[in-house]
């Protein structure tokens, strides 16, 4: 069954289209057997009502190209700053970091420096969230200019506005007036412009409350998802986070619909997602599946770990870990299962250390200020463990250290043969028991040194 009648959507009008599309429409846009050719569609995350405390109301299918409005026309100096990228935090290789691309939406040119502030704030906003603030040095933050010809977004204040806006996001998608959709050509357009994208994340310039998650992988430039926010509601920032949770932790929803047809009981087989399972807190420690390894440990969103009735939108038949985690709330932290999904989606991207030093040349003794330094990622609490070796025997004393002098190898030491100095770092964290994480945890860089 396809993934979005699962999933579902809040209201019937949207279960409707989605079952229309499942009939109708492939993936990536198709011909329907007895109509004409469809336009593409996507499908996205709801976000809650502004006061509930829900992190999402199901899942749509929206178009993925934006409505039909007038082509930007831009002056030549408006012309050379669109597109212009500006390093907003990290200082790592896009090699060895998790590259966070965002963008802006109905800026004018004059309006880019509050783009800028407002791409800050969001950031800071999400390094505030655990494991985010913990692994924040795992990341780069870029910002891309995206110059529109008006101020604001469509659909802001009223579903009659219409705004020139170079991304075309618009309030009112699927006739929800908080579900803020974006045109991914031409988000693609502008993420391309980033040294790399790994996630993206569209902000409006609107105060209104609103967003949406395109969860899954870009075909044409690989990131992990979008997730849309307005840039002056500090509610749908959270919204974004919990987005972030399904691109990047590959986790699902734990919120359910009481009282909703359809979503009373779910009868059917075990689901993939690690965070939600049918079965029981006994079943998962006999079986030792799922979240077994946090079972009874206190988790950060309060509570212990077990097995809580109600997830991924049934209210019976599938059981969640925590009563109240970012997955079914977004005031609340990720649960101890979550952060570790969290953690793994990290590394699915970065790694723990950079070379500073090039490993591409030959180091040499002669110069006695040379050097093979290396960017950590900040440990902020993690267990990171540093170790030199040079020819595959450790060298204890530099244990710990974020470079090597190699005027510190004495010639004892070294020959007139090349030799091979190499520094590994690994991330022991308690936030991560599952092995098989673990074990992605780890780099090793290595240079060659002679006299």
């Amino acid at each position: 069954m396809p993934s979005f009648i699962r999933r579902g959507a809040m209201t019937a009008a949207g279960v409707a289209a989605a079952v229309t599309a499942a009939l109708a429409i492939a993936p990536g846009g198709a011909v329907a057997a007895d109509g004409p050719t469809v336009p593409p569609q996507v499908e996205v995350e709801i976000p809650g009502p502004e006061q509930g405390t829900a992190a999402g109301s199901g899942h749509t299918l929206v178009p993925a190209e934006g409505r039909d409005r007038p082509a930007p026309r831009l002056s030549a100096a408006e012309t050379a700053a669109d597109g212009r990228v500006t390093r907003l935090a990290g200082t790592g290789s896009t090699d060895d970091r998790l590259d966070i691309v965002v963008l802006g939406d109905g800026y004018t040119a004059a309006e880019l420096p509050r783009f800028h502030e407002d791409a800050r704030k969001i950031w800071e906003q999400t390094a505030a969230v655990e494991p985010y603030t913990t692994y924040r040095g795992l990341f780069n933050v870029w910002a891309v200019d995206a110059v529109s010809n008006e101020s604001g977004v469509t659909g802001d204040p009223d579903r009659a506005t219409v705004r020139d806006t170079a991304i075309g996001s618009y309030f009112w998608c699927a006739d929800i007036e908080r579900l803020l959709c974006v045109d991914q050509t031409k988000v693609d357009r502008y993420a391309a412009k980033a040294p790399e994208a790994d996630l993206v994340v569209v902000l409006a310039n609107s105060a209104k409350y609103g967003g949406a998650g395109y969860n899954e992988p870009s075909q044409s430039l690989g990131y992990e998802g979008i997730a849309t926010a307005s840039a002056g509601n500090p509610r749908s920032g959270l919204v974004a986070i919990h987005e972030t949770g399904h691109s990047l932790g590959k986790l699902a929803d734990e919120y359910f619909y009481p009282g909703y047809p359809g979503y009373e009981q779910y009868t059917g087989s075990e689901l993939p997602d690690v965070n939600i399972s049918t079965l029981g807190a006994d079943a998962i420690a006999a079986q030792r599946v799922k979240w077994h390894r946090w079972l009874g440990e206190p988790s950060p969103d309060g509570g212990t770990v077990g097995a809580y009735e109600g997830g991924g939108y049934f209210v019976k038949g599938i059981n969640r870990p925590t009563d109240n985690s970012m997955m079914r709330s977004v005031d609340k932290p990720f649960n101890l299962p979550g952060t570790e999904a969290m953690i793994a989606g990290f590394y699915r991207h970065a790694e723990p250390v950079t070379a500073v030093t090039p490993t591409d040349r030959v180091l040499r003794l002669r110069h006695t200020a040379e050097a093979a330094p290396v960017e950590l990622a900040p440990a902020d609490g993690r267990q990171l463990t540093v170790r030199w070796y040079l020819d595959g025997k450790e060298l204890r004393r530099f244990a710990g250290r974020d470079q090597v002098r190699i005027a510190s190898l004495t010639p004892r030491l070294l020959d007139l043969r090349a030799h091979k100095l190499t520094v590994s770092v690994e991330d022991r964290t308690p936030s991560v028991r599952d092995p098989k994480i673990a074990a992605t945890m780890k780099a090793s860089i290595t240079w060659t040194v002679r006299l």
